[in-house]
């Protein structure tokens, strides 16, 4: 089996590249997904929240209201650490299940960890390669505010809230450029596969200049 950890900064195209090597036959375990499954209603995980935070982070019905607690947390260090020290447990736990049933499934499955916020929570080194998604922070703002719709200075805030673009190459055994279009990113994604299908994980991190 080999394992891949998969990153990048928020607008810089990951989930691109992942849903491509979902395509290519790769079991990607998608750390986002799981990290709602971890607050999902009626779960420890939601219960440890509202504890922390105080019940104006629930919605009507009882859910986690994603709006507020985001409002509470990105723009507060402290705040942020105290939620990741609750959810991302969980969530490494959850990832832990979902590779060993792709190993006991398939022996020599590619198994692909979509981790955002690895390089910040020190996973670089847990992963047979490390794949980093990149482009430019000052491009990233401009496609959270024209594609996502998000206020400049809320754009902003959320890439300064991740580790820096320095930060994740220099740990990336392969970087993968999103400064161009889908289908370029794509094709990049492709040739990866292929390396990945006639060398090693080994092989190829060993080829990192």
């Amino acid at each position: 089996m080999q394992r891949i950890g998969l990153t990048g900064g928020i607008a810089a195209g990951k989930s691109v590249a992942a849903a491509r090597l979902a395509e290519l036959g790769a079991v990607v375990i998608d750390s986002d997904v799981l990290a709602r499954e971890a607050v999902a209603p009626g779960s420890a995980g939601l219960e440890a929240v509202a504890e922390e935070f105080g019940p104006g982070v629930l919605a009507p019905d009882g859910s986690l209201d994603r709006q507020a607690l985001g409002a509470r947390v990105f723009a507060d260090d402290d705040a942020r650490a105290r939620l990741n020290a609750i959810v991302h447990p969980i969530v490494r736990r959850l990832s832990a299940e979902r590779e060993a049933a792709a190993a006991t499934a398939d022996h020599g499955a590619v198994v692909v960890h979509d981790i955002p916020l690895l390089v910040e929570t020190g996973q670089a080194d847990a992963f047979h390669v490390l794949v980093v998604v990149h482009a430019p922070a000052v491009l990233r703002v401009e496609r959270l505010v024209a594609g996502r719709g998000l206020p400049r200075d809320e754009a902003e805030g959320r890439i300064a809230a991740q580790a820096s673009d320095a930060d994740r190459l220099a740990v990336a055994d392969v970087v993968l450029d999103g400064t161009g279009s889908e289908e370029d990113l794509c094709a990049q994604v492709d040739l990866l596969w292929a390396r990945l299908s006639s060398e090693t994980a080994e092989e190829i991190a060993a080829e990192t200049p």
